[in-house]
């Protein structure tokens, strides 16, 4: 039974302190959507007995198959949950900041909320009191394919549930995740999970599962630590203060150290925030002495976790396993759980399950620690809106976000961040996050794609919204109006932004940034209908496809193919799933997988080059360098980008990456797509109308690093160096028709004479494996031209870590095979790591370089060898 309703929920959204938006994230497989069951459960959409088993915010067909989480999926819950008074306290003052940062009193938001509850009570609604909250969760993949689902859910949420299984402590995912979430400025908390496991299946003693919890915490806080936020302030997390939980998402049963304190705290008189204290590190309780020691005596007595909380689960677990029924009817009444009558039937683990979640509920857990110690909306927004807003920090829309400001004519602020694909087929709900203001149905708003420049009209549309939603995992339900803190969905917007995007109702807005997500699409398809008749289908297809995801590609080639560019494989797999399924209805041919290149140079060009326009009159001298590796990731990751002041990124320029500063100042232009990690400069000397020919140079340089000289491939760190230019007086004989197809061809006249190179895509392999099976992996790799550059062994546990550079080429069907090697004792895990140049020169057709360079250019229809230089040079 539903303990809440649609009105209820509605009515709770205006209390912006008692919102909490979380992610549960983590490593794939470590049991995020069985512990959401847990939340779910509480909150009374399913069953009891069946959380755990149900995993509700897997909602697709094919995620409930393969058990594996797909897309992230958003849930709107109610709770009740009583603070005490210290709790209370400390809540309070993370958020009386926000009350004198506003400028308004304490007394302002007490009478606000008595307005509000006066209101209520005339209305013969169920009344909400201080101890409601109202909790917008999103259940995100593990999987490394699927990492733009979570950044997606990161930007729309305030904290984050990091999960992390016990026996195989933080994995790479857990890492990146973490990392993603840090630079959201989302404040993490930890639930340490199937401890379960721990106690059945490896039989471990408490002060091993001490040791055990201690490293996996540990190991977070490592994390959290590299990639501080100095906004955030200290966000690691500690079990003394609260912010850790251990249990069992499938057994339904967890406990934080403060459910244990409060119990102690009562027996034996001692304060609750001394107890806490004791409960957690080398802290051992002298029962003879009757006093707290800090050592073990010779290992005498027994570490107060373990002795006060491990122990009694511990002796749950074995009287219930070893079905010893005195001892666990004694056990029950020490613990104060009652069964019903068909519970008392119950053997072994059924038994079990129901006892501990009697016992020890985990909802309960995680629920305390959402509430006392995750961010409201109204204190996240105050640090997180410098992240969010790109616009000046000071304006009306900012001050509204910074305050979560949800008065009457407070401007709205909203950010779309993924589609949801809704039972109709085709249509999509917009899903994302009110961060100011209010949206309404009907009501008339900016929509503003994320290349919307403020005061240009391009990206905006100015349209109602249809309808407003509160997402309830598998449901919808339909209410007139969200105010801000709140995630909700949208109907209608879909048509007009195709996957992320800005809504607002304040002209002078700027667009909240967009996301900057940790993976890149390196491996493409072509796909073509079977059927000529179905080709509008396809197409139709394509655009719907390209909307669902936050991260796959759909393009058109120039000889006319259509690609799909995903992740990975299993990206790719479930990508062409859906679109045949349905977005299309109908089959299509896919081609084999292919990888994107990145084309090169290893050294400064041997000449200055010089080409001469069509008509004669115009001639371009030019050289092209390479970029050093620093500075080309740096422009990827945004650190150095075009829209940065000239004169600042020039003086970063020559302090971080040793350019010159006065040719740093020079920089034309940035691509391909006026953002890419190449560039082109000027160092001429005198020239006469030099700057009416700087824009057809850098259309020229935009569409050869686009598609560049060796096989239509983008350019990846190459940097043009503008020599000298001699112009035709005459305005009409140096336009852009004669400027540009020059500057193409002087760019690859010195980029030929430049020893060419060719990138291919790296994946970072992250396996685990026993130690009997690592041979296995080993032989698997070589073949693949895969190098290890660490192993390590994981401690307590048979299985080793092995991390290894595979070319992304080589990595198709790897899974397959690794599990074929080591009799699937294997569990492979690969993400895109970096750009590595390949051995041998790509202009000799014998040398693996020259032998993709060749496929490349048949695959796209190029004839299929190189141009020659003399193509693009000329002579004087």
């Amino acid at each position: 039974m539903v303990n809440f309703t649609t009105e209820q929920l509605r009515q709770l959204m205006d209390y912006k302190y008692n919102i909490r938006s979380m992610s549960v994230i983590a490593h794939v497989d470590h049991g995020k959507s069985t512990l959401t069951d847990s939340l779910v459960a509480k909150a009374g959409i399913i069953a009891q007995k069946h959380a755990g088993e149900t995993r509700y915010t897997d909602t697709r067909a094919d995620e409930a198959e393969r058990g594996i989480t797909i897309k992230s999926t958003g849930i709107s819950m109610f709770f009740e949950y009583a603070m005490s008074d210290g709790d209370r306290a400390e809540v309070a003052a993370a958020e009386g900041r926000a009350v004198k940062v506003t400028g308004g009193t304490e007394d302002a938001v007490k009478d606000a909320t008595a307005g509000a509850e006066q209101s209520e009570s005339t209305s013969d609604a169920l009344n909400i009191t201080d101890n409601s909250y109202l909790i917008n969760l999103i259940d995100s993949p593990g999987h490394v394919d699927f990492s733009s689902e979570v950044t997606a859910a990161l930007r729309i949420t305030d904290g984050a549930l990091v999960v992390v299984d016990t026996i195989e402590g933080v994995c790479v995912q857990t890492e990146t995740v973490l990392r993603q979430a840090i630079g959201e400025r989302v404040k993490p908390v930890l639930h340490v999970n199937k401890v379960d496991r721990a106690l059945l299946e490896l039989q471990l003693s408490p002060e091993d599962m001490y040791q055990s919890f201690a490293r996996a915490i540990e190991s977070v806080n490592v994390i959290i630590a590299t990639y501080n936020d100095e906004l955030l302030g200290d966000c690691q997390v500690y079990p003394e203060k609260g912010t850790v939980s251990f249990g069992s998402g499938l057994h339904q049963w967890g406990f934080t150290l403060c459910k244990f304190a409060r119990m102690y705290s009562e027996k034996f008189g001692i304060a609750y925030d001394k107890m806490m204290i004791k409960l957690w590190g080398d802290n051992y309780f002298d029962a003879k002495g009757k006093k707290w020691v800090r050592n073990d005596k010779e290992g005498t007595l027994e570490r107060a976790f373990c002795q006060f909380i491990m122990s009694p689960i511990c002796k749950m677990f074995a009287a219930i396993m070893e079905d010893k029924k005195a001892k666990i009817q004694k056990l029950l009444k020490v613990v104060g759980v009652s069964l019903k009558k068909d519970e008392e039937e119950l053997v072994g683990k059924p038994l079990l399950k129901r006892v501990m979640q009697k016992w020890l509920p985990v909802g309960d857990a995680i629920l305390e620690m959402i509430v006392v110690k995750l961010p409201s909306p109204a204190a996240a927004q105050r640090y997180r809106v410098g992240n969010l807003y790109d616009g000046p920090l000071d304006d009306p829309a900012a001050n509204a976000i910074r305050t979560c400001d949800t008065g009457p004519d407070a401007p709205l602020m909203m950010y779309i961040s993924k589609m949801v694909p809704s039972s109709d087929r085709g249509r999509f709900f917009a899903f994302g996050r009110v961060f100011s203001g209010k949206i309404a149905t009907g009501q008339k708003v900016r929509i503003m794609g994320p290349n919307y420049v403020p005061g240009k009209k391009t990206d905006l549309w100015i349209k109602n919204i249809q309808r407003t939603l509160i997402m309830m995992g598998r449901v919808q339900e339909q209410v007139q109006d969200i105010p801000a803190g709140n995630t909700c969905g949208l109907v209608g917007v879909d048509q007009y932004l195709l996957k992320s995007g800005t809504i607002t109702t304040l002209e002078e807005a700027h667009c909240i940034k967009t996301m900057k997500f940790s993976v890149s699409p390196v491996v493409r398809c072509a796909v073509e209908p079977k059927k000529a008749q179905d080709l509008p289908k396809l197409v139709e297809g394509l655009k719907r496809l390209a909307k669902s995801d936050p991260m796959v590609l759909c393009y058109t080639e120039e000889s006319g193919e259509h690609i799909i560019a995903a992740t990975g494989e299993l990206h790719l797999e479930i990508c062409l799933k859906d679109l045949q399924e349905d977005f299309m209805g109908t089959d299509v041919k896919v081609s084999d997988p292919v990888v994107s290149y990145r084309e090169s140079i290893a050294a400064n060009s041997s000449q200055t080059c010089l080409s001469k326009s069509p008509n004669k009159h115009n001639r371009l001298y030019m050289e092209a360098l390479p970029l050093s590796d620093e500075l080309a990731d740096a422009i990827e990751t945004g650190k150095i980008s075009a829209k940065d002041d000239p004169k600042l990124r020039a003086r970063a320029m020559a302090d971080d990456y040793g350019w010159d500063v006065t040719e740093a100042r020079k920089i034309w232009s940035f691509g391909p797509d006026g953002s890419g990690p190449n560039l082109v400069y000027d160092v001429t000397k005198g020239v006469n109308y030099l700057l009416e020919i700087k824009e057809s140079v850098a259309a020229g340089f935009q569409w050869a690093a686009k598609q560049s000289v060796l096989c239509d491939e983008q350019m990846r760190s190459v940097c043009f160096k503008l020599m000298d230019v001699t112009l035709h007086a005459d305005a009409i004989h140096r336009g852009m028709g004669q400027i540009m197809p020059t500057a193409r061809r002087v760019m690859f006249a010195s980029m030929l004479t430049a020893s060419p190179i060719l990138q291919e895509p790296i994946f970072l392999v992250d396996i685990s494996v026993p130690q009997d099976a690592m041979g296995g992996c080993y032989g698997v790799l070589t073949r693949r031209r895969g190098v290890v550059f660490s192993e390590e062994q994981r401690p307590g546990t048979p299985m080793v870590q092995m991390k290894a550079h595979m070319p992304v080429m080589e990595s198709f069907g790897f899974n397959a095979d690794v599990r074929a090697a080591t009799g699937g004792k294997a569990f492979p895990q690969m993400v895109f790591s970096h750009w590595q140049s390949m051995n041998g020169d790509p202009l000799d057709g014998t040398t693996k370089p020259g032998e993709v360079v060749v496929k490349v250019r048949e695959r796209k229809g190029l004839t299929p060898e190189v141009p020659p230089l003399d193509r693009f040079l000329d002579r004087l």
